[in-house]
């Protein structure tokens, strides 16, 4: 169990990271804060993978090597949470409950060397630039698992729309691959009160974003999951123009590796088609970002056990068509991502929302899972 001085602090912790979020790979201030405090603890330290990513180890020798992994970065978010904590830098926020994610594992960090490391060794991975940028890939190039060697690593996302003492750990996928695109339309522009003149930039532009919606109901099987989102739509500088280019932007989800190929094969054929059937062109830059976050199935049953023997509700549930970059390192190395119930009493903002905040009654939950994992991996 952890003293109550130690959760405080750890909340202390947590609330001063949420009011000084840091964007992917400008996490400067909170990096060397983790640094600190896992120094002063005793962990060999490491810093400057993937610019500002921080890789603490204890133990050594012979025996099982584990890896537990926080996320540490802000989003551009304006938060409007109005809290005593929150973001003092206009336009970033943690909005998905990193800074929750970092407290939790240092709060662990400072008990598993307090208690020490015997029969093996834990590395504690406090990864930058989640946020759609990578991080984990950049720390992997970077020789994060030639470094620091793992026989199983581990991840935990709190989830605010499980209760509080549940958690769940699938044996297969948790989470989506992921791609985004940027599509641009264009075509000849002029006068609004003679558009036969012109070309259907705009047309174009509002046909291609209500067919894409629809490729994955027509072009994938009910059973298979996929999801094409357009999230921007840019064009026009006044009432009396007709522009000669166009901007969307979206996202498309997919587990099945067949799945992802046909989404992006159906955009093209649907963009191209549409522009050029109002006298327009489209060219598009799709770019694959994550892969699916695949547990590997004994990885995912340790974390149920453990939990279950917390007195956790563990459940296999529904996968999430939000991705994750941990899916990097799943593809290296066996283990788990996990949800941990983070749900609010009252009005419960989700996850990316601008009044959402980390639930702190889980942090030590979160923490002594990590202790426990740490510790039935080493034999300590």
């Amino acid at each position: 169990m952890f003293d109550s001085s130690h959760i405080d602090e750890a909340v202390a912790w947590r609330h001063d990271l949420h009011r000084h979020p840091e964007i992917a790979y400008q996490e400067t201030r909170t990096s060397d804060m983790i640094a600190r405090l896992l120094d002063g603890w005793g962990w060999q330290v490491h810093r400057g993978l993937a610019t500002t990513g921080v890789v603490a180890t204890l133990g050594g020798g012979n025996g099982p090597r584990i890896g537990l992994r926080a996320d540490i970065d802000a989003l551009p978010i304006h938060e409007v949470t109005g809290l005593a904590h929150a973001s003092t830098i206009p336009g970033m926020m943690h909005a998905c409950g990193h800074d929750g994610h970092t407290a939790m594992l240092l709060l662990a960090a400072r008990r598993i060397a307090a208690e020490g490391v015997t029969g093996g060794t834990v590395h504690l991975i406090f990864q930058p630039a989640e946020e759609s940028e990578a991080g984990a890939r950049v720390m992997i190039e970077d020789g994060l698992l030639d470094l620091f060697p793992c026989d199983s690593v581990y991840g935990i996302h709190n989830w605010p729309g499980l209760a509080p003492g549940r958690m769940v750990a699938r044996d297969d996928a948790m989470m989506a691959a992921f791609a985004v695109f940027d599509i641009t339309i264009t075509g000849k522009g002029g006068h609004g009160a003679m558009p036969e003149q012109s070309d259907g930039v705009i047309a174009a532009a509002a046909r291609i974003a209500a067919a894409a919606q629809e490729i994955p109901a027509r072009s994938l099987s009910p059973l298979t999951p996929g999801v094409l989102s357009i999230t921007q739509i840019h064009s026009g500088s006044a009432y009396n123009i007709c522009p000669d280019t166009a901007a969307l932007a979206g996202t498309a989800r997919w587990f099945d590796a067949d799945a992802g190929d046909t989404l992006e094969r159906r955009l093209s054929e649907v963009a191209h088609g549409i522009a050029a059937a109002q006298g327009c062109t489209a060219r598009i830059d799709y770019q694959r970002r994550y892969p699916a976050t695949i547990n590997t199935p004994a990885e995912a049953a340790i974390a149920r056990d453990i939990g279950e023997a917390m007195g956790l509700e563990t459940t296999t549930a529904d996968p999430s068509m939000a991705s994750e970059d941990f899916a990097f390192m799943l593809e290296k190395v066996p283990g788990a991502y996990l949800w941990l119930g983070g749900a609010r009493e009252g009005a419960n903002p989700g996850l990316h929302a601008t009044s959402y905040d980390f639930n702190d009654a889980i942090l030590p939950t979160g923490a002594e899972f990590w202790v426990r994992l740490a510790r039935r991996a080493t034999r300590g």
